[in-house]
């Protein structure tokens, strides 16, 4: 089995935490690009242009092969990494996540800092709403119009029981049924649409595509 994808977020996400009369405030957002990653950050520095500090982390990339961190004057190593090792732990990717600091007259010092950073992804991170994702291969099954019905309902029910996605059905000189299937269960479709149609009809199988699921 192939290992699984990191999962990613379905929507932005605001959460505020106080240490010692310091304010973080943690904004996480979903990201396709490292541009778009620096536009939100962009934004909230415009939005709270009063705040001492914007330390970011983020994560970028169907296999998070894309990482950044910035400390944003606080002491190295104090905010950007530990919030990005909170995505890493998490396996998450394409989200970006920004803590806004207001200090509030107290030091914290390195460890304190650390622990507030961390743990304002973390609990930001607590209250998305993960979408999770998986490689599924793309088969089309052209049928007669006379069967189409009849495909189409056997196609449903295969994939509630084998993970697969039905998508919409074209209708041309034939109709065209496309699934979205696990690479482990192209054989077990074959197979299967065989013994339906005594061997007359073959699925094709096509690209992979990568699938986001809501958990």
């Amino acid at each position: 089995m192939a290992p699984a994808l990191p999962s990613t977020i379905a929507a932005p996400v605001d959460h505020e935490l106080v240490v010692k009369k310091s304010r973080f405030l943690a904004h996480l957002h979903p990201v396709a690009s490292v541009a778009e990653a620096d536009a939100v950050v962009a934004r909230i520095r415009k939005e709270h242009w009063d705040a001492r500090h914007h330390c970011v982390a983020l994560v970028v990339g169907t296999h998070a092969d894309q990482q950044r961190s910035t400390d944003d004057g606080e002491p190295s190593g104090t905010a950007g990494v530990p919030m990005l090792e909170v995505l890493r732990h998490r396996q998450v990717t394409d989200v970006v996540a920004v803590v806004t600091r207001y200090f509030g007259g107290v030091l914290l010092g390195a460890g304190g800092l650390v622990r507030a950073y961390s743990s304002a992804v973390s609990e930001a991170l607590d209250r998305a709403r993960t979408v999770h994702r998986r490689i599924l291969t793309q088969v089309h099954l052209d049928v007669p119009h006379a069967d189409a019905g009849r495909l189409d309902h056997l196609l449903r029910d295969w994939a509630g029981t084998h993970g697969a996605v039905l998508g919409e059905t074209e209708y041309r000189d034939v109709a065209r049924l496309t699934l979205l299937v696990p690479p482990a269960e192209l054989g077990t479709l074959a197979d299967d649409v065989a013994a339906a149609t005594a061997g007359a009809l073959t699925p094709v199988p096509g690209e992979q595509r990568v699938v986001d699921v809501p958990a």
